[in-house]
Protein backbone atom coordinates (compact mmCIF):
# COMPACT_ATOMS: atom_id res chain seq x y z
CA UNK A 1 0.00 0.00 0.00
CA UNK A 2 2.07 3.36 -1.36
CA UNK A 3 -0.58 5.70 0.21
CA UNK A 4 0.43 8.21 2.51
CA UNK A 5 -0.37 6.52 6.61
CA UNK A 6 -2.31 9.76 8.48
CA UNK A 7 -1.66 8.68 12.54
CA UNK A 8 -4.94 9.37 14.30
CA UNK A 9 -4.20 10.18 17.73
CA UNK A 10 -5.92 9.74 21.24
CA UNK A 11 -7.03 12.85 23.29
CA UNK A 12 -3.65 12.35 25.28
CA UNK A 13 -1.58 12.64 22.22
CA UNK A 14 -0.66 8.97 21.39
CA UNK A 15 -0.89 7.61 18.16
CA UNK A 16 -2.47 4.89 18.41
CA UNK A 17 -3.77 4.07 14.93
CA UNK A 18 -3.36 4.89 11.46
CA UNK A 19 -5.31 5.79 8.07
CA UNK A 20 -4.86 4.52 4.95
CA UNK A 21 -7.92 5.43 3.37
CA UNK A 22 -10.53 4.17 3.91
CA UNK A 23 -8.51 1.46 6.24
CA UNK A 24 -7.47 2.00 9.68
CA UNK A 25 -4.24 0.10 11.03
CA UNK A 26 -3.02 -0.41 14.79
CA UNK A 27 0.64 0.22 15.94
CA UNK A 28 1.74 -3.37 14.37
CA UNK A 29 0.74 -2.25 11.16
CA UNK A 30 -2.25 -4.73 11.63
CA UNK A 31 -6.01 -4.08 9.80
CA UNK A 32 -8.60 -2.72 12.14
CA UNK A 33 -11.73 -1.01 10.99
CA UNK A 34 -12.48 1.27 7.79
CA UNK A 35 -13.66 4.96 7.33
CA UNK A 36 -16.63 5.50 5.08
CA UNK A 37 -16.77 8.79 3.09
CA UNK A 38 -19.04 10.61 5.63
CA UNK A 39 -16.45 9.90 8.15
CA UNK A 40 -17.77 6.93 10.69
CA UNK A 41 -15.62 4.13 11.63
CA UNK A 42 -16.19 0.72 11.58
CA UNK A 43 -14.65 -2.60 12.76
CA UNK A 44 -13.24 -5.28 10.61
CA UNK A 45 -16.92 -6.90 11.02
CA UNK A 46 -18.68 -3.55 10.06
CA UNK A 47 -20.35 -2.36 13.20
CA UNK A 48 -19.85 1.50 13.85
CA UNK A 49 -17.16 2.63 16.46
CA UNK A 50 -17.43 6.30 16.09
CA UNK A 51 -16.49 9.25 13.94
CA UNK A 52 -13.60 10.04 12.60
CA UNK A 53 -12.71 14.06 13.62
CA UNK A 54 -10.52 16.39 12.03
CA UNK A 55 -7.82 16.52 15.15
CA UNK A 56 -7.71 13.41 13.58
CA UNK A 57 -9.43 11.61 16.17
CA UNK A 58 -12.12 8.59 16.60
CA UNK A 59 -14.52 9.68 18.84
CA UNK A 60 -18.44 8.47 19.81
CA UNK A 61 -21.47 9.24 21.78
CA UNK A 62 -21.19 8.17 24.98
CA UNK A 63 -25.19 6.94 24.99
CA UNK A 64 -27.36 7.73 21.53
CA UNK A 65 -30.46 6.83 20.53
CA UNK A 66 -30.25 6.14 16.67
CA UNK A 67 -28.63 2.39 16.11
CA UNK A 68 -26.08 2.50 13.16
CA UNK A 69 -26.72 0.07 10.74
CA UNK A 70 -23.73 -2.97 10.20
CA UNK A 71 -22.11 -2.46 6.77
CA UNK A 72 -20.08 -4.98 4.86
CA UNK A 73 -16.06 -4.07 4.75
CA UNK A 74 -14.12 -3.48 2.33
CA UNK A 75 -11.61 -7.12 0.93
CA UNK A 76 -9.33 -6.83 3.79
CA UNK A 77 -6.18 -5.15 2.97
CA UNK A 78 -2.28 -6.49 3.69
CA UNK A 79 -0.41 -5.36 6.40
CA UNK A 80 1.52 -1.83 6.50
CA UNK A 81 4.61 -0.78 7.84
CA UNK A 82 4.63 2.15 10.01
CA UNK A 83 7.05 5.13 9.44
CA UNK A 84 10.10 5.89 11.54
CA UNK A 85 8.94 8.91 12.50
CA UNK A 86 5.10 10.24 13.16
CA UNK A 87 4.31 14.28 13.35
CA UNK A 88 3.35 14.99 17.10
CA UNK A 89 -0.10 15.80 17.98
CA UNK A 90 -2.12 19.07 16.98
CA UNK A 91 -3.87 20.62 20.33
CA UNK A 92 -5.98 18.31 21.60
CA UNK A 93 -9.81 19.88 22.61
CA UNK A 94 -11.08 18.64 25.85
CA UNK A 95 -14.00 16.42 25.41
CA UNK A 96 -17.65 16.83 26.87
CA UNK A 97 -19.02 14.05 29.43
CA UNK A 98 -21.04 13.05 26.70
CA UNK A 99 -18.17 11.67 24.23
CA UNK A 100 -15.82 8.96 24.40
CA UNK A 101 -12.17 8.68 22.59
CA UNK A 102 -12.38 4.98 21.36
CA UNK A 103 -8.70 4.53 21.19
CA UNK A 104 -8.15 5.70 24.89
CA UNK A 105 -11.27 4.86 26.31
CA UNK A 106 -12.91 1.51 24.62
CA UNK A 107 -9.80 0.21 22.52
CA UNK A 108 -11.52 -2.97 22.09
CA UNK A 109 -13.74 -2.12 19.60
CA UNK A 110 -11.68 -1.85 17.57
CA UNK A 111 -9.72 -5.50 16.80
CA UNK A 112 -8.22 -7.17 14.08
CA UNK A 113 -9.68 -9.72 11.82
CA UNK A 114 -8.99 -12.98 14.47
CA UNK A 115 -10.02 -10.87 17.82
CA UNK A 116 -12.87 -9.42 19.18
CA UNK A 117 -16.12 -10.73 21.23
CA UNK A 118 -18.30 -11.71 17.30
CA UNK A 119 -15.70 -14.48 16.61
CA UNK A 120 -16.66 -17.90 16.75
CA UNK A 121 -14.12 -19.95 19.61
CA UNK A 122 -12.05 -22.51 17.73
CA UNK A 123 -12.86 -26.24 19.54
Amino acid sequence: MSERLIPIYTTKGDPEAFLAYPYIFNRNGEWIGFVTPNRDVHSVIGLYVGTLTNDPRILRKRSTNSLHPRVNPPPKPQKVSLPATIPLPPMMSELTHSLIDVLLDEPERLHTTDAGESIQDMD
